[in-house]
């Protein structure tokens, strides 16, 4: 019997994937998880009816929720993962060589586990990485207490269902705050606008409300999110870090030497780029 995997995280809009081979299922402490083979989008993760990565567009998300901050800051040395137990945003941000610490917090270590277990390919070697610091704690936590200050906090984390509800609220962005650098970012995963514009609309309210001199968001389209591009929220204290020019950008990305398959300096000037409708949600 043929098995499919429904996304349900919004109202009258669905994503069916075939389940050609299920992997593996567990309920952990957190969330129900799923890993299948889909024989379109390869490898799948389903977190809470959620599709978090496939193996064959996850690197556009990777990619575009690192890169982006990073190349717009001028050597960013510390960096701060919420979430992103896969490993994928880790494995691009230490293609920065500049980067002396990148910490991971992820709540679930089974979700570490099994993307080792399952989806190697993903993280690629960095959680062995000497840069590397994994933290298993609540991300909300972790940036209430820690002493570190960071240049960039980029949140990789699922929809605001379940565990990851908290990652979207007004004092949690508060105190990521605190924890970066005068010059630093932070950088969100708010869902997509066309379907879920509330989600970014609340996110730069609360991100003005916090002072933030920055506020806005970037695009970028992963053919698993369905419904339109990604938003990646944007919120920092430097007002001149979004508008870091072509050809500085291009000036750091050669000096990076490193391969990149979505990414590129003309793609990061042009993600900024927001239509009417998404701009609107940002100022609703």
């Amino acid at each position: 019997m043929v098995r499919w995997i429904d996304e349900t995280i919004h109202d009258g809009w669905g994503l069916r994937l075939r389940a050609d081979r299920v992997l593996y299922e567990q309920q952990t402490e957190h969330q129900h998880l799923i890993i299948f083979e889909n024989e379109a989008f390869g490898r799948v993760l389903v977190l809470d009816d959620a599709i978090q990565l496939t193996t064959a567009d996850e690197f556009i998300y990777h990619e575009m929720l690192s890169h982006v901050p990073l190349f717009a800051l001028d050597e960013p040395r510390n960096v701060l993962i919420i979430g992103g137990g896969d490993g994928g945003v880790m494995r691009e941000v230490l293609k920065h060589q500049g980067v002396e610490k990148v910490t991971l917090c992820e709540i679930d270590r089974a979700v570490i586990d099994t993307a080792l277990q399952h989806f190697p390919e993903i993280s690629a070697g960095a959680f062995d990485d000497p840069r590397a610091d994994v933290v298993i704690a609540d991300g909300t936590k972790f940036v209430a207490e820690t002493s570190q200050r960071f240049d960039a906090i980029l949140v990789d984390s699922t929809d605001p269902i379940g565990p990851s509800t908290v990652l979207f609220a007004k004092e949690f962005y508060g105190r990521c705050k605190t924890c970066l650098k005068p010059g630093g970012v932070l950088v969100t995963q708010n869902g997509v606008p066309f379907v879920q514009g509330d989600e970014l609309s609340a996110s730069a309210n609360f991100f003005r409300q916090l002072a933030f001199n920055d506020v806005s968001a970037y695009l970028a389209t992963t053919p698993t999110y369905s419904g339109g591009p990604l938003a990646y929220g944007w919120a920092a204290r430097d007002t001149g870090l979004r508008t870091t020019s072509l050809k500085m950008l291009q000036s750091r990305f050669n000096a990076a030497h490193m391969t990149t398959k979505y990414y590129s300096p003309e793609v990061h000037v042009a993600s900024f780029a927001l239509p009417p409708y998404v701009a609107q949600l940002l100022d609703a």
